[in-house]
């Protein structure tokens, strides 16, 4: 899940403008989170299908969609192991290294109940409105996990 992230930052980055080499990429990449060696980035730059112009690497023209994340249901399934409603907030457990990956799925589908989500390693708060709109939330993501 890390490549899926990592990528979709490094199209990020390369949608606000070019970028002169490998080393400032990996410098930008550091700065939000992502520690990656020189191979790891060689790799993501073919995958993307990057190019290096003169002024530095950017996305090839037809090349401009970000790498899609696998369907939240698939997500919750595979990786959370609990949700925890809290009054109007719900505290997902996932597995290690996993939260971020489903934190980004949750995001994506930008349902009404949910107004913002933090993601650390292995767990995932989700700040809704109010009880009534954590509890929806909560049941929603348990459907899931059936």
């Amino acid at each position: 899940m890390n490549k899926v992230l990592r990528q979709r930052a490094i199209l990020e980055l390369l949608k606000q403008e070019p970028v002169a080499s490998q080393e400032d990429l990996q410098r930008l990449l550091r700065k939000r989170g992502f520690k990656v060696g020189q191979a790891t980035l060689s790799r993501d730059i073919h995958d993307l299908k990057l190019v290096k112009a003169s002024e530095g690497y950017a996305m090839a023209a037809m090349e401009m969609s970000v790498p899609a994340l696998p369907p939240v249901s698939r997500l919750v399934r595979e990786f959370v192991l609990d949700v925890r409603p809290a009054q109007n907030l719900l505290v997902i457990k996932t597995s290690v290294g996993s939260a971020q990956p489903v934190a980004a799925a949750l995001d994506d589908k930008e349902w009404p109940e949910a107004i913002g989500t933090v993601a650390g390693d292995d767990t995932i708060l989700i700040v809704c409105a109010d009880n009534k709109a954590a509890s929806k939330l909560a049941t929603r993501i348990r459907e899931m996990l059936a």
